[in-house]
C-alpha cells in the first residue's frame, strides 16, 4: 500500500504508565480533529490509567478523515480505512505485547471517540471497554449501517452534552441503540447544556471503566 493509500502509515504513537511487557490491562486513547496523542495524556491521568500501559496513535496532520463524520462514507476515504487501519495495528500491538482484547480499553474525545466507535462496530469481540466522549457512528446518518457481530458484554460509554455543536444528540442515541443490538452494555449520558467538552462525571465513568477491568486481571 502506499503513502497515498496509507495516509496515517508511519505515524508515531505516545505511551505512558507501565511498560507493555509488564502491564494487566491497557487503554488506547485517540485524539480529536486538531488534537495530538501527547494531549489526550491526561485523559489517561485523570481516570487514574497510571498502572496500566498507555497509548495514543498520532493522525497525519493532526485529523484523522478530512470532512465531518456524518459525511458519505466515500468522502472521508483513504484516511478513514487509513485511520481505521491505525487503531487496528495499535489493538494488535497491544495484544502482541501480552495484554488480550477483553483488557483493553479504546477511548476517545470528538473525531477519536467517532473513529473508536466505529472502529470497535466494525471489529465486534469483547473488549476492557469503550469511552466515546463526544461521538457517534461514521457515516451518512440517512443511510442503513448493516452491523453484525457480538461484543459480548462489552461496556460501551457514550457521553455527550445536548448543546454540542459539533456532535447532535440524535445521533449518539442511534449509536447507542446500535451497540445495545451488538450486545454491547451500553451506558448513555447525555448532560443538559454540555457543549464540546470533557467532564469530570465522564472521566469518572471512565475511571470505573478501567477499575472494573484492573479486578479482571490475574493475580501476579
Amino acid at each position: 500500500m502506499t503513502y497515498v493509500d496509507d495516509p496515517h502509515a508511519g505515524q508515531s504513537a505516545s505511551t505512558a504508565g507501565v511498560p507493555l511487557d509488564i502491564a494487566s490491562y491497557a487503554i488506547i486513547l485517540v485524539h480529536g480533529r486538531g488534537g495530538t496523542p501527547e494531549g489526550m495524556l491526561p485523559v489517561a491521568r485523570a481516570a487514574g490509567a497510571s498502572d496500566g500501559f498507555v497509548i495514543a496513535p498520532r493522525a497525519a496532520g493532526g485529523e484523522w478523515y478530512p470532512q465531518r463524520f456524518l459525511a458519505p462514507v466515500l468522502q472521508n476515504e483513504p484516511w478513514l480505512s487509513s485511520a481505521l487501519e491505525a487503531i487496528d495495528a495499535t489493538v494488535q500491538y497491544v495484544c502482541a505485547g501480552g495484554v488480550p482484547k477483553e483488557r483493553i480499553v479504546l477511548a476517545g474525545f470528538s473525531q477519536g471517540a467517532c473513529l473508536a466507535l466505529e472502529y470497535v462496530a466494525r471489529h465486534p469481540e469483547r473488549y476492557g471497554g469503550v469511552a466515546a466522549l463526544a461521538g457517534a457512528l461514521i457515516g451518512d446518518p440517512a443511510q442503513p449501517r448493516h452491523d453484525l457481530g457480538s461484543l459480548a458484554g462489552t461496556p460501551v460509554l457514550l457521553a455527550c452534552g445536548d448543546a454540542d455543536e459539533h456532535i447532535p444528540e440524535p445521533l449518539v442515541r442511534e449509536a447507542a441503540r446500535i451497540f445495545a443490538a451488538l450486545d454491547s452494555a451500553v451506558d448513555l449520558r447525555v448532560y443538559p447544556g454540555l457543549g464540546h467538552s470533557i467532564t469530570g462525571d465522564q472521566l469518572d465513568a471512565l475511571r470505573d471503566m478501567l477499575d472494573v477491568v484492573r479486578s479482571t486481571a490475574p493475580a501476579g
